[in-house]
């Protein structure tokens, strides 16, 4: 028999969870407004693309020029040559009908992939589907390998027995092109750039007091203030002590407040065991539900299962942008599409 009372608790706890998932979400998972159809998204997606295919045209396509390459028509395949997460065929696409390219999407972004799959289809003048090659594969390559390891780690996680997230950080060399393929692969976007939210990292405090204990608290008072339509306010804190000062200054200024309002505590450079026991305090001392946490530095695939037993909400990943591997596409004209396929 169910205990008296037991489903209440369990109704009260899946409350519990779901009110700290919404918040999660709401701080870190915002990539839904990363389309085309955003104008801000589109210009700054463009800004990057058009600047990659001035520099690879610069000085012309001196290859097709020599050989006699021009306006005759013919078609083209992208292919797989790997499994994966396809990403950037929206932005993709778009480029192609910019410069007068018929082309279809055979696969949508998000999709997983297989080594042989034709991934788009395209058909314009010779000239044209050469020069833009190199841009619209570099564009699928970056964005779809960031995908890929995306979701290839939140599945760790998860597989784990986790309710721990991934997200990126803004280690971004292509902006919101990033941000996009976190978001297509289901990572948490995180920032998405310095006006999004406040994010006090130890540069800050080091401004503010001589110790993080002491600056911490201090620094999310002047911040609470200035919140704002900040998506969240969080702090980064690398000793327990200084973890707990912050919790203790969030809950204070939440008691203020009706508002439901994400404030994160950053545990940098922390190894698994210190960075659990310092959940275990904020779970003890009752500021667990003031706060979120995030763990940084140091994670990777390699241990990314240990940071996430811990028990912190996200897990951020610098390398998931900054150093991801490109995923392996090709393009083949038709007339070569049955030929071995060779490095491009």
């Amino acid at each position: 028999m169910t205990a008296p009372g037991s489903t209440t608790k369990v109704e009260g706890e899946a409350a519990a969870f779901a009110a700290r998932d919404a918040r999660i979400l709401r701080a870190f998972f915002r990539g839904e407004g990363l389309t085309l159809e955003n104008p801000a998204y589109l210009d700054a997606a463009f800004q990057i693309i058009d600047a990659l295919l001035r520099e690879d045209l610069a000085s012309g396509d001196l290859t097709a020029s020599a050989l006699g390459i021009g306006s005759e028509r013919v078609s083209a395949q992208i292919l797989a040559r790997e499994d994966g997460v396809i990403a950037g065929l929206a932005e993709a696409l778009a480029l192609y009908r910019k410069h007068h390219v018929a082309v279809t999407a055979e696969k949508r972004d998000g999709d997983s992939i297989g080594a042989g799959d034709v991934v788009v289809r395209v058909e314009g003048s010779q000239a044209t589907l050469l020069g833009l090659e190199r841009t619209a594969l570099n564009l699928l390559q970056r964005m779809s390998g960031i995908a890929t390891a995306a979701r290839r780690l939140q599945g760790r996680v998860r597989r784990a027995g986790s309710r721990t997230r991934i997200v990126g950080t803004r280690k971004t060399p292509w902006g919101l092109l990033d941000k996009r393929a976190l978001h297509v692969g289901g990572a948490g976007t995180h920032r998405l750039g310095l006006g999004d939210a406040i994010l006090i990292k130890n540069n800050h405090l080091a401004l503010l007091a001589r110790s993080e204990e002491e600056a911490a608290p201090k620094a999310i008072e002047r911040a609470w203030a200035q919140r704002g339509q900040s998506a969240f306010i969080e702090v980064e804190v690398r000793s327990e002590a200084a973890a707990r000062a912050a919790a203790q200054a969030f809950q204070r200024l939440q008691k203020t407040s009706a508002e439901d309002y994400p404030c994160v505590l950053m545990l940098d450079n922390m190894a698994p065991r210190e960075m659990g026991r310092v959940i275990s305090t904020l779970h003890r001392e009752g500021l667990w539900d003031s706060i979120l946490v995030e763990a940084s530095g140091g994670i990777s695939e390699s241990n990314v299962e240990e940071y996430a037993a811990c028990g912190a909400d996200v897990i951020s990943i610098g390398a998931l942008t900054h150093s991801v591997r490109a995923l392996d596409l090709s393009q083949r004209m038709n007339d070569a599409a049955r030929m071995p396929a060779e490095a491009s």
